[in-house]
C-alpha cells in the first residue's frame, strides 16, 4: 500500500466510505470482499495514523523563547 501512504486523509476517508458502501451491498463475491475489507483495514490504519500526528501536533505549543511544551486543556467539572 506504498501509494496509498501519499493519499489525503480526505481521499482515504472516501475511499473507506465507497468500501463500506461495496461491503454492505453484499453482491461481492468472498474472495473479492476479503481483498476489499483487508484494503478498508490499511485505509483504516492510514487514517489513524494522521489522526494521531495531527492531535500529537495540536497538543503542543510554541513558548515565547521558542521551547515546545505540552498543551492541555483542563476539562470543568
Amino acid at each position: 500500500m506504498s501509494k496509498d501512504t501519499k493519499i489525503s486523509f480526505e481521499e482515504a476517508m472516501q475511499q473507506l466510505e465507497d468500501i463500506v458502501e461495496q461491503l454492505e451491498e453484499g453482491d461481492v463475491p468472498l474472495e473479492e470482499a476479503i481483498s476489499i475489507y483487508k484494503k478498508g483495514m490499511e485505509l483504516s490504519k492510514l487514517c489513524h495514523d494522521k489522526l494521531r500526528n495531527v492531535e500529537e501536533q495540536l497538543t503542543e505549543i510554541l513558548t515565547e523563547n521558542g521551547k515546545k511544551e505540552t498543551f492541555s486543556i483542563q476539562e470543568e467539572e
